[in-house]
Parts: C-alpha cells; sequence; structure tokens
C-alpha cells in the first residue's frame, strides 16, 4: 500500500459567495484572523505527513503563488527594525523548496476538472484533496485523523461529519454499509437529498484521500450538475471497483466560502488567540451586549 505524499488544493474558483471581497483578492488569500485560508490547509497537510502540495490554479491567481516564495524586501526590513518574531513567522509559514507545484485549470468546468488537471503532477499514487475554502485549525487535524485511518484500511476515504438530518438536502451524504468506531463502510454518495430519501445524516467534507484510477474516471466523466464536472459522479463509478471509508472526524471545520461562514471563523479563532483573546472577548461582549 503506498502512502499518501502529495495533497492536490483547487484554488481556481472566484469566490463568488463572498463577493465583492474576491473581486481582486484571492478567495484562498481571505485572512482568517492573521492566516490566510490557504496557510491553514497547507499546515494541517504537513501535520498529516504531506509536504508535497499541488495547487491547480487560474486566472487571477498569481498573489498565491507569491505568498509561498520569499518576500525579500519585507524580511530585510523586518530585520532591520529587529522585528524577529514576526520574520520567524513569515518563514515558518514558507515550504520547503521544490514542494509546491502548481498547474492550470483554463476553464471553469468544475471540481472533478480541476482534480483531473493535477494528474501528471500527481502520478500512479494516492492523493488527497482539500478544499481551501474549509479550514480546520485545531489538531489533530482532519487530514491527519484520514492519513491514520488510510494505514488501516487503504483504498479511498472521505472526511465526513454528522448533520441533523432535516439538514441533509443542503449536502452531499453517504450511503453506508457498516461502520466500526470512527470508520464507516460506504456504498456511494447522494448529492443533496431530501430528509426523507437520505440514506444517511454524514455530510460530506472537503477532505479526501483518493486512488489515482479515479483520474481515467474523470476524463470520461460528463457533465453533471450545474453543468459541470463532478468529483462525486466518478467517486461512485470507483466505489463499486474500489473500497471506501468515511472518516469521522473530531473536531470542528469552518466552511469560509461564505460570508457568515467567514465572519464565525474569524470571531471563533479570535476569541482563541493567545494574543487577542482577552481584548477581543472585551469587545465581541460588548457589541452583542448593544
Amino acid at each position: 500500500m503506498k502512502p499518501v505524499r502529495k495533497v492536490v488544493i483547487p484554488v481556481a474558483g472566484l469566490g463568488t459567495r463572498v463577493l465583492p471581497a474576491t473581486k481582486s483578492i484571492p478567495k484562498e488569500l481571505l485572512p482568517v484572523v492573521d492566516r490566510p485560508l490557504i496557510d491553514y490547509v497547507v499546515a494541517e497537510a504537513r501535520e498529516a505527513g504531506i509536504d508535497d502540495v499541488i495547487l491547480v490554479t487560474g486566472r487571477g491567481k498569481g498573489a498565491i503563488e507569491e505568498y509561498f516564495d520569499h518576500a525579500f524586501e519585507l524580511e530585510a526590513t523586518l530585520a532591520a527594525k529587529g522585528k524577529n518574531d514576526v520574520l520567524a513567522a513569515l518563514k515558518a509559514a514558507l515550504p520547503k523548496a521544490g514542494t509546491v507545484s502548481y498547474t492550470r485549470q483554463q476553464a471553469p468546468l468544475g471540481l472533478g476538472h480541476a482534480v483531473w488537471c493535477a494528474r501528471a503532477l500527481v502520478g500512479d499514487e494516492p492523493f488527497a484533496v482539500s478544499l481551501p475554502d474549509e479550514i480546520v485549525p485545531e489538531r489533530p487535524g482532519f487530514l491527519k485523523q484520514m492519513v491514520d485511518a488510510y494505514a488501516q484500511t487503504g483504498g479511498n476515504i472521505v472526511a465526513v461529519e454528522e448533520v441533523p438530518p432535516e439538514e441533509t438536502s443542503k449536502y452531499g451524504v453517504i450511503a453506508p454499509k457498516a461502520r466500526k468506531g470512527e470508520l464507516i463502510e460506504m456504498t456511494g454518495m447522494v448529492e443533496k437529498p431530501a430528509p426523507k430519501d437520505a440514506p444517511s445524516n454524514f455530510r460530506i467534507i472537503g477532505r479526501y484521500i483518493l486512488q489515482p484510477e479515479i483520474f481515467a474516471l474523470l476524463e470520461k466523466q460528463e457533465r453533471g450538475a450545474g453543468g459541470e464536472i463532478q468529483l462525486t459522479d466518478s467517486m461512485n463509478a470507483l466505489v463499486r471497483e474500489q473500497t471506501f471509508h468515511a472518516c469521522l472526524c473530531k473536531g470542528v471545520i469552518h466552511d469560509c466560502g461564505s460570508k457568515l461562514g467567514w465572519l464565525q471563523a474569524n470571531v471563533d479563532l479570535g476569541l482563541k488567540s493567545p494574543e487577542l483573546s482577552q481584548a477581543f472577548r472585551k469587545f465581541v461582549e460588548t457589541r452583542v451586549k448593544d
């Protein structure tokens, strides 16, 4: 069983749910407290032992590449002013040379197409997929939990969390077969089922571990919902050939792809920040009282 060494992060999306902020700033660089979304996602992958990052980019996303490079003038200025703590934090976020790769999604054809665009960089080995607008700041992160589960099961794994049964129509959910602890063997996925038709209330989160055979299916995949090439359509085809498990991950994941979710993430992490929590909590309390 080959280890999971690479993570594909699709960053070509337009971020329409958080416009107008994303008109000139990539959605993935929106800050949560003092770090951009993409930083949280890459840090989660590193914690899982995955250092090889593949970013699937698009037009207007050059600032993401700049973020993962040295800013020599800024670093020199910080060093000259003796701001060593800030400088150390900047350098700690930098990946090792040669561990971040970029490929281009030239048309907005959906998540499945974005993953397929990374096929040459992934090669013939299992890989993770992390959606950058969902962040997991706590440790162990979801990818770490999934990699540990993969060591037991192999095959393919999706991250899930339990939602109220009446909310299944908002999400893609799994069709379970058997459960052992936090691992659920599954027979497929259903997109946004009505509560009465839902096979479970385990909603799929934007974290996956997939086998490379998915690429051949994605290449032939017809457009699905929204006129896009859907990753779940090819996963439902692959589940007939390979094992799939859902990992019921422990912890909180913030969906920052919406304005409300982004605000909630900032409040939650601001209240947990060692540097800011005390003063921020007082401010929040005064605003709530008003």
